[in-house]
Order: structure tokens, then sequence, then C-alpha cells
């Protein structure tokens, strides 16, 4: 979920929505009505340390104390169980020195304090706080000076037990009374619990008050420590709400190695593969299909296009997270019709398209790309019988879009047919190219399967093909471009917009081919030139909106922010189709961008333009980590490798880029058939596969 000024709610499955939308005027009526008082701002959090393991999370300052102001607290499902926890010691507040992420779910915040009457100017007393997304917090502190240290400890601590969704939108609950409980407090409201634990216990608990008090003699040299737990309880009944990944279930992707010439390649693979893990949920009945939230904090719940993306694009890691994504979202397709419902829908909502195109509708993106991941699952070795359990829901999906067809193009699948022919709506340009993706996809799976169809979708997309040239193209000085969509009535759109980057994902083919793209050969490289134009290409990616627009916004979550999917989608099929340098100068961006955020990308940041010695812009309402943003990032290094499997036609392509942005590139730790597959490509950009599977033929091109 996000503040609703910034950014407009998508579908979130099982998770709440923001509420309330902040003022984006002054306050006040016609002229002698009274002023209205001014609604609450949004959260922001770019700025916050945010520690994130699903179902939990937890956010806080640099100097970790946890104030109730803004996002801070303890969460879990949904609601904030603890809002205050603010330390001090002998009455002072601890000198913040550090606050960081040591991994996704784990912070580490470290202070000083002086002794009282101490004469050396250097601090005797460090206070470190360990802080997990779960709710585990452990306090050290430890002397370093001459003498003993007697002081007082105190932790005072609060809560609303508010929902995420009224915290996002700037409300903030009043707190609830606390009670004494063991070793702790307890907070009870309608429909839950909190309650903070503490090891060794308290020696006194202030119920009145919200504090725990410790006595503390540290001797020079000694330390103490306490461990702090806060738990939810539920109170209501209800269904049980998706858990996260459990004890003892592993991650549903292989753990790469990658080495390079460039260092930044390996920590970006490595930090984004670590917030990703931090996103996975799991239904109550079915532990082991796990897939990912959107991202934290606004948006942590299961979003199925966002999900379906992030399963896609980690693909080279194994086809354990596309199976249990593709299952969960089975679970929830629409399987019958019903009022205002196509039936082999997936969820979603419509999403802001920014200030010059229309929404996308994300039940549609999802619907298509449920074809797609299945299909490119399958090439890469998702098993026959896991294929064939799924494929009705994939033919539904295409059931779905032969009935949502209006004009030749594809608009919303999402409304009744009838309502399309009385209001109809732009045909935007990456909703064609994701519907004759899934066609050609689509017709794949139905022909090996011995399903009827197969035909019949390869000639519908060949005549989309013809339409789309025809009729999307605008011709200018430059050469053309493609049309980011059709208004009704067969206007063109002219925006030009990163939106167009789908235009070039065309989706693993068998022998590891190319599917045929809407553009033609010319076509694709006038738009590979557009797209690293400064218009576009910000020099920390690929801008959402052209800077030449007149409503250009560089802080526009679709007005002109970068958002890292669409600019590592961009380097893939830059790559694939033969634009290398292209494809090399956007990841140069990307790569500079992720250092200044040490490696954990957000969902998106400012597209101003890059100068010598000034980092990106963080925008304050991204997701951080948000999992399309986590997986596109790792797949813009995948990408370079150019491997491309068949595993149905026992055959693997490899196909890296001739020009090594990264000079020397070794991966290891992919999968492939769901056997080890690593591939080292030289500085010339020469690959040499070090390991692959035994029944897998190779193909160098």
């Amino acid at each position: 979920m996000r503040p609703p000024q910034a950014m407009p709610a998508e579908s979130v499955v099982g998770a709440p929505r923001p509420v309330g939308r902040p003022d984006q005027f002054p306050a006040g009526g016609p002229a002698g009505a009274p002023a209205a008082p001014p609604r609450p701002q949004p959260a922001a959090v770019h700025q916050a340390v945010l520690c994130v393991n699903a179902p939990a999370m937890a956010a806080s300052g640099p100097d970790g104390q946890l104030r109730g102001h803004g996002l801070h607290g303890f969460y879990r499902n949904g609601v904030r169980v603890v809002a205050r926890m603010e330390l001090r010691l002998g009455g002072m507040e601890p000198l913040p020195l550090q606050g960081t992420l040591t991994s996704t779910a784990q912070a580490r915040f470290l202070g000083a304090v002086r002794l009282p009457g101490d004469l050396d100017p250097d601090p005797a007393l460090s206070v470190e706080r360990l802080r997990h997304a779960d709710g585990v917090e452990t306090v050290i502190v430890r002397n370093t000076g001459s003498r003993p240290a007697r002081l007082p400890l105190e932790i005072a601590l609060g809560t609303d037990l508010g929902p995420v969704a009224e915290i996002a939108a700037g409300h903030r609950p009043p707190d609830l009374p606390g009670q004494v409980q063991s070793a702790g407090l307890r907070w009870a409201g309608p429909a839950h619990s909190a309650v903070v634990s503490a090891k060794p216990s308290p020696h006194a608990v202030l119920a009145g008050a919200g504090v725990l008090r410790w006595d503390l003699e540290v001797q020079p040299g000694a330390r103490w420590s306490v461990e702090l737990r806060a738990e939810l309880e539920s109170t209501a009944p209800g269904p049980r709400p998706p858990g996260g990944r459990g004890t003892g279930v592993p991650l549903p992707w292989s753990e790469p190695e990658v080495r390079s010439d460039d260092a930044r390649a390996g920590l970006l693979v490595t930090r984004s593969l670590d917030a990703l893990g931090g996103l996975l949920f799991a239904d109550p009945d079915r532990p082991t299909d796990l897939y990912p939230a959107s991202g934290a904090p606004w948006r942590f719940g299961l979003a199925p296009a966002d999900a379906l993306w992030a399963a896609r694009l980690t693909l080279p890691l194994g086809t354990r997270l596309a199976a249990g994504t593709l299952r969960a979202l089975a679970r929830r397709q629409q399987l019958t019709p019903a009022p205002g419902r196509t039936e082999g829908l997936l969820p979603g909502a419509l999403r802001h398209g920014g200030p010059e195109l229309p929404p996308t509708c994300t039940a549609t993106e999802a619907t298509l790309l449920f074809v797609t991941v299945l299909a490119e699952a399958w090439r890469w070795g998702l098993p026959r019988a896991e294929v064939a359990d799924l494929l009705p829901a994939a033919e539904r999906a295409l059931a779905a879009l032969r009935e949502g067809l209006a004009d030749g193009f594809v608009t919303d699948l999402s409304r009744p047919v009838e309502d399309r022919a009385a209001h109809p709506v732009a045909a935007r340009a990456e909703v064609q190219a994701q519907a004759h993706r899934a066609a050609l996809h689509g017709a794949e799976l139905l022909e090996a399967f011995g399903r009827p169809g197969a035909a019949e979708w390869r000639g519908w997309a060949a005549e989309l093909r013809r339409r789309f040239r025809e009729r999307f193209w605008i011709d200018d000085l430059s050469g053309g471009r493609p049309a980011a969509g059709l208004a009704p009535g067969g206007r063109p759109l002219p925006a030009v917009a990163s939106s167009l980057v789908h235009l070039l994902d065309t989706g693993l083919a068998a022998d590891g081919a190319r599917h045929e793209s809407l553009l033609d050969r010319e076509q694709t490289r006038l738009l590979a030139q557009r797209l690293v134009a400064p218009e576009l290409d910000s020099g920390w990616g690929l801008r959402t909106l052209s800077a030449k627009s007149p409503r250009f916004n560089p802080l526009g979550h679709r007005g002109g922010a970068v958002r890292v999917h669409e600019t590592a989608l961009a380097i893939a099929g830059l790559a694939e189709a033969g634009h290398e340098n292209e494809a090399g100068a956007l990841l140069e961006g990307l790569l500079a961008a992720a250092a200044h955020f040490d490696g954990r990308l957000p969902e998106m940041y400012a597209g101003e333009q890059r100068t010598p010695a000034c980092p990106p812009v963080p925008h304050p309402a991204a997701c951080r980590p948000a999992a399309v943003s986590a997986a596109g990032a790792a797949h813009a290094v995948f990408a370079l490798a150019g491997v491309r499997p068949d595993v149905p036609g026992g055959r693997v392509l490899v196909r890296p880029a001739s020009t090594a942005p990264l000079g020397e590139l070794e991966l290891t730790g992919l999968r492939v058939a769901g056997d080890p597959f690593s591939i080292r490509v030289s500085r010339i950009g020469v690959a040499m596969v070090e390991e692959a599977s035994p029944a897998l033929q190779l193909v160098a091109r």
C-alpha cells in the first residue's frame, strides 16, 4: 500500500489499503466559509531504517528510537504492535552514531553515552540495538571506561494497535493504556492485544507511563544486555492471515555467486535477493507455496501482477518461486462469471497511468502474465506434471483474453463487454505487447499438451502484429516512434514513456529463441535510440515520462520518476535484440544508482538528470524493498549472460552480450532443469558453460 497522495492504491490481495487523501491545496472553501482543518500528511519513509520479514516489519529513524511518529513501530499482519520504544540511559538518550540494515530483516543501531561527571571527552558507554523485523530487539550496554557505570536504563513503550493503512495515510490513533504482565507490558484493543516481554525481567514496571526500568552496574570492560520481544495476539475470530516463510522452508531459489570485473554487480544481486527474501508470504494451508508481496511498507500483500513479474525475473535461479506464485494465484482466479467480472481473470485494480496516459488495469496485466510465466517456467524446467496441473488456469486466462477483445486491440479485461462497447477506453501499447506474448506462449502450451486452439492464437497474434505496425507507429523527424496508446477512435497518444520498453520483451520461445516482436527490425532500432536519449535516460535509469513533456515531474511515479523494473526490462530487451551498447549504457546508470542506495534499490527514485557528485534523489513514497525492483535488478545482470533454455526440447542457447559491459562475468549457482548451471563470459563476450545438466545440448550463437 502507498500514501494516496503520491501513490494511488493498487490491488493488494489480503492486505489493508490506505484510507483518506491528504489535501493537495490550501485548506478552506469559498470566500467566507470556515477553513477546513488540514488533513494529515501521509508518512514518508525515504529516511527510515526499515526491516522486513513477511508478515512482519519494523521502521524507525537512523537513531533506532521508535517514537510513534509517522510509520515508526513494529508491525505484524498489518497491525502496529509497538509504536514507541524509546531508550534512555541515566536519563539521557544515547548520541546516535550509526543506524543501518545488516540484512533486509535486521538492523543495527549504535549510540554512545558519557558517564555523568566524567572528565574524559571520549564516551565510556556504548549502546547497541540489534533489531529483527519479527519483533525481537536486543540492547547491549558496554563499558569501555575506567570506572564502574551505575545508572538506570529505562525503555518507554506504547502502542495504538493501529492498522498500517490508517497510519500510512497520516492518521495517529490514540495510545492504549498499558497493563503489567509478567516480565513486561500488555495492551488490549477490540481485535488484538500486544505484549512486550523482557529477559532479564525489569527491576520496575510503571504501567501508567509504559516504562520498563533496570538499575545497572556495569564494570569496566564488561557488558550487560536485555532482549525485548513484541508479540501480537488476535482476539477476534476470522480466517488466518498469510504467514511468512516458515522455519525449515528453504528459499524458493538458488543462491548464486556473481564474480565480475565490476564489483557493483555482485553486491546488487546479493542484496536484491536478500530484499526479495524478506517479502515472501505463504497461505496458511500451503506453507511451501511461497509468493512475494509487492513491497513494504505500503503494499505488504499479494499484488498478482507484481508477484508474477518477480517470479518471472528470477527464473534463472529455479522455478520454485514461479510454481508457488502460479498456484497461489490459480486459487484466486475468477472461476465462474459474476456481475462485473470476467471468468479466468486474476485480481487487480486500475493503476494510475501518469499525466499523459490513461490508467492501466493490473487485472489485465496479471491475467496475461500468468500464461507467460507458466510457459517460460516450463522452458526453464518446471516439471511437466506441475505445468499440466496449472494449464486449466492458463486456459481460463486465455479465455478471458478472447472475451475481452474489442476492435482487435486489448484494453481492460476486467470490464464487461457491453461496458467496453458503450464506454471505450484507450488501448495502451504495453498491453498489446503483453497480450501478443501471452497468445504465443499460450499456443505453445496448448500444442505441447495436446489441447486445441494453438493455431487460432498464432493467427490472432499475427493479425495483432500487422494492425499494431499499421496503427501504433508515429512518423516524425527522428524516424518515428511507437505510440504509447490509441485513444478511442484510433488517435495515437504521442507520449514518450518508459512503458514502451514492454515492446522489447518478446518472451522466451522454443530452442531459446525470441518470439517475433510487435515492432519490425527498423522500428526496434529507432526505439532503442529513443530509450537512451537524454529525454528518457536520466543517467540513473529510464524516466517514466520524457523530460521534454510539459507535465514532466521527476518525482511523479508515472510522470518522470525512474522505476527500476522498467529499466531492467529495457536492459534485457535491448541486449536480446542486439542493441548491446544501449543496454550497457542503461546498466551503468542502474549500477551507479545502486551504489548510492547501498546495493538495495528502492521501487523508484527521482528522474533528475545525473550530475557529477550528486547522488540520486530518493522518492518519499517508494517501497523499500519492492519485489519487482529487486528481481529486476538481479535479472539485469543475469540477462547479460544470455542463457535461454528450452528444457522440453533438451537445449540451452547461450548468447551473451558481446560488448561485455561488466567485463569478465562469472555466474555460479543458476538453475536449469533443476540442476546447477554455471557460466563464465570473458571480457570479449565469449561464453563458456562450466556446469550444466548432462541431458541438455548446449548451443552457442
